[in-house]
């Protein structure tokens, strides 16, 4: 009789384009050490962690939320987050957005489609880091009611340096669309390119360097909900979206006791924490509150095999629940590659009026359900009837 015993969980490996290992599954609670051993054994904060770090707890749900919907992680750290030097405020970004109240009158409500040509990249003589270069287009409702959310994009030329981002105001899903994004995290590494999406929750701190060059991009960011995989339905147990193509970064932390600048973004407005050391130095942590990322060319498309076309919630990928049942605050949707064939003929896509408003963008490639010139980079808003969102690439 034949035997095997597990040496290690499974994860990705390395590749030539993203040197980084991933854990995998959507909703897991994962377990990672950057040093061996050093997560605590039956308890999660001991009197004494093993190298005198510090056990901090991160929630991303209040505490007595249903195991189901409950989201946190424990992260053991050479420093805790706390040791930093108070905040100022830092100067008001013109392009940056939050509230979409009618009582904000910088906010314009239209009912007709708008669109926008790609914003050009930074001059080179100016530098801009992934923050300094965010510009909102769209959104609705505001983050001190927990409900609504923000469209922006991103526009930069510079690396972030010793200077990291938290958005306290909600999560942020992030798809760039020239450039790969190099992320460090709280949590470890991750490298995202074109096709790829990054999703990096509510709390959590984060740096992006820029491997190749100026770089430009999506963002969606949600308040007052975080993003899950939609329901299957009929469907079953597999298709669209699976949770085994969503990867999680391994423990990684540096020593490092230079200054370092937190920008954190409280209400729409931005502050600024100078502290003396890095906040990416946590050696190991677990929990199932963690960024991760999905290429969308692993998407499973369904469609039609006989006549018609299918209503395009067959293409959502992540969907985040709003405060009325069954209504979604935001779906995310991909366009992508694949066969319409049917045996009889049949319009794609048919012309819809929705219950929700559309924010459209291309990554790569070419959409057909547009008779302009859609390019890599142009936006197009179509507002219908209420204010959820859905956006395609």
């Amino acid at each position: 009789m034949a035997s095997a015993t597990a040496l290690s969980s499974f994860a990705t490996q390395p590749t030539e384009r993203d040197p980084y290992r991933y854990q995998v599954g959507f909703g897991n609670s994962f377990a990672s050490e950057a040093l061996p051993d050093t997560l605590p054994k039956g308890q999660n904060s001991p009197q004494k962690c093993k190298y005198d770090l510090y056990a901090e707890q991160l929630t991303g749900s209040p505490f007595a939320m249903p195991r189901a919907h409950n989201l946190h992680s424990w992260l053991y750290r050479i420093r805790p987050s706390v040791a930093h030097q108070g905040f100022t405020k830092l100067p008001e970004n013109p392009d940056l957005e939050s509230t979409f109240l009618p009582l904000n009158p910088k906010v314009h409500a239209s009912p007709t489609q708008l669109a926008w040509h790609p914003f050009d990249l930074p001059p080179s003589e100016v530098s801009v880091d992934f923050l300094d270069g965010f510009k909102t287009l769209a959104g609705n409702g505001d983050p001190t009611l927990r409900e609504g959310l923000a469209i922006h994009m991103y526009l930069a030329n510079a690396s972030m340096g010793n200077r990291a981002f938290c958005n306290n105001d909600g999560d942020f899903l992030i798809l760039p669309q020239q450039g790969r994004l190099d992320i460090q995290t709280e949590f470890g590494k991750v490298m995202v390119r074109p096709g790829e999406l990054f999703v990096v929750q509510r709390g959590l701190k984060f740096k992006v360097v820029l491997p190749d060059g100026p770089s430009r991009g999506y963002i969606q960011e949600i308040f007052g909900s975080h993003y899950v995989l939609p329901e299957l339905g009929p469907l079953g147990a597999n298709g669209l979206a699976n949770p085994r193509d969503f990867e999680f970064p391994l423990a990684h932390f540096d020593i490092d006791q230079s200054q370092w600048n937190i920008a954190y973004k409280v209400c729409g407005k931005l502050f600024n924490c100078v502290q003396e050391h890095t906040p990416f130095d946590v050696v190991a942590w677990h929990g199932n509150y963690v960024p991760y990322k999905y290429a969308m060319e692993k998407f499973v498309n369904v469609g039609s095999i006989s006549k018609d076309h299918i209503d395009p919630s067959i293409f959502c990928v992540l969907t985040a629940p709003s405060k009325q049942p069954n209504v979604p605050l935001a779906d995310f949707l991909i366009f992508s590659p694949r066969w319409d064939v049917a045996s009889g003929t049949f319009r794609p896509p048919y012309y819809h009026r929705n219950s929700a408003t559309e924010f459209m963008g291309l990554v790569y490639g070419v959409y057909g359900g547009r008779s302009d010139g859609f390019q890599p980079g142009k936006r197009v808003l179509f507002t219908y009837v209420v204010p959820a969102l859905k956006q395609h690439l």
